[in-house]
């Protein structure tokens, strides 16, 4: 993480150092305390499968065969209970409960090992990436390590898989190519990175940029601001996710961000909250960040469904998967009507979607109500079929 990197470097002059630090022993003592809670809740659940098996004399045993157990055996009356507790919470099977915690582990791990690790060193590209001269570095590998590194595939297929192929789910546009720039770490991301990547996007002809990362810590923001405003010069929309901590944007940094003290620096720049896929007082998603100055619009980003790697599609949730949806419609707007500037694209976005009357409940605190007007400079969501229609009288 970004703020990690800062106490790593030891530069106690820094004026984020303390911030840096409140929030690093805070993180790993959270994170420490999870640990401990899903080894053994693995344990427990590896005994009752363990115990099971031995039981029923084979690995496949079913859940009405679990339910069918009667017994005054301790061991095995406990074995039964987790089972069927970890049933009535949607598994299948013990294999697919241990194969779920077997996963939030490891991303548990790796949180404490890289993320939170003070002494890992995890640039390998050569490059010092507090020196914007070395500029060419990296290779043309797109493709994820692990199958688990799904962010960039789920949020790709938001804006352009297939449509009515009956497979998996739609895209939001029909007519779009995927450049594919990877840009982020298993962490927070360097500015670096992204300034250097927005800039590759817009030179190879980029018309639409998705941004679905974000952090609350970044040394060297004005790069990527430069980097934001050379995109509006090139007349490129930048879509970024607003972020995922349930606060005020407008009060709390989450970068990259298109102002300085309130100014903004781009005209074609837009920043996306997350929506649950319901109406009425839990609209907003609880875990999405919001801004009434620096959140322009929410689209869906709650419940998900869309491509993984290896074939596969999976239901994922956050502001990542809000921007998609808006640069899916971004794209839709200058696919159909190419004379559009880039500019005229945000207004439409922003002019064109559905006003929220109702009050709504903020940041998933349901002491802070709110009306929907007041987190989000719109005081709309995004709708695609109003956007074309305003298009279209616009290109006239």
């Amino acid at each position: 993480m970004e703020y990690v990197r800062i106490l790593a470097s030891g530069d106690t002059k820094n004026l984020d150092y303390a911030k840096a630090e409140a929030l690093y022993n805070e993180e790993y003592q959270k994170w420490m305390g999870r640990k401990t809670q899903y080894d053994q809740i693995y344990q427990q659940i590896k005994s009752t499968d363990e115990m099971l098996t031995k039981h029923f004399g084979k690995k496949n045993y079913t859940k009405e065969e679990v339910k069918a157990i009667k017994t005054e055996d301790q061991a095995l009356l406990q074995a039964t209970q987790v089972a069927n507790y970890m049933f009535s919470n949607g598994m299948d099977s013990m294999a697919d409960a241990l194969k779920e915690i077997s996963e939030d582990l490891e991303s548990i791990n790796d949180r404490l090992n890289y993320n939170l690790n003070k002494t890992f060193k995890g640039r390998v590209n050569g490059d010092n990436p507090d020196d914007m001269s070395t500029k060419y570095y990296g290779n043309g590998n797109v493709k994820p390590v692990k199958k688990t590194e799904s962010h960039g595939t789920h949020v790709a297929g938001i804006i352009a898989a297939e449509r009515n192929n009956g497979k998996g789910a739609n895209g939001v546009a029909n007519n779009v190519k995927i450049m594919v720039v990877r840009t982020v770490p298993n962490g927070d991301e360097y500015d670096k990175d992204v300034a250097l990547a927005i800039r590759y996007a817009v030179d190879n002809n980029a018309k639409v940029i998705n941004g679905s990362f974000g952090k609350s810590f970044s040394p060297h923001s004005d790069w990527v601001r430069d980097a934001i405003a050379y995109a509006s010069e090139k007349d490129v929309v930048i879509v970024h996710a607003a972020g995922n901590d349930s606060e005020n944007v407008d009060v709390e940094p989450n970068f990259p961000d298109d102002n300085v003290n309130g100014q903004e620096i781009s005209n074609t720049y837009i920043r996306v909250g997350a929506l649950e896929p319901k109406y009425g007082s839990n609209l907003v998603a609880s875990f999405s960040n919001y801004g009434k100055q620096n959140v322009d619009v929410f689209a869906p980003g709650a419940k998900i469904y869309s491509t993984t790697p290896e074939n596969e599609y999976d239901t994922k949730g956050g502001t990542s998967m809000a921007a998609p949806a808006v640069a899916g419609v971004a794209a839709l707007i200058r696919s159909y009507y190419p004379t559009l500037t880039a500019a005229q694209v945000k207004q439409i976005i922003m002019d064109s979607g559905l006003a929220i009357k109702t009050k709504v409940v903020v940041g998933g605190d349901t002491n802070n109500v709110k009306p929907f007007a007041d987190i989000v400079k719109s005081g709309k969501i995004v709708n695609a079929y109003n956007a074309l229609i305003m298009a279209a009288q616009m290109a006239k």
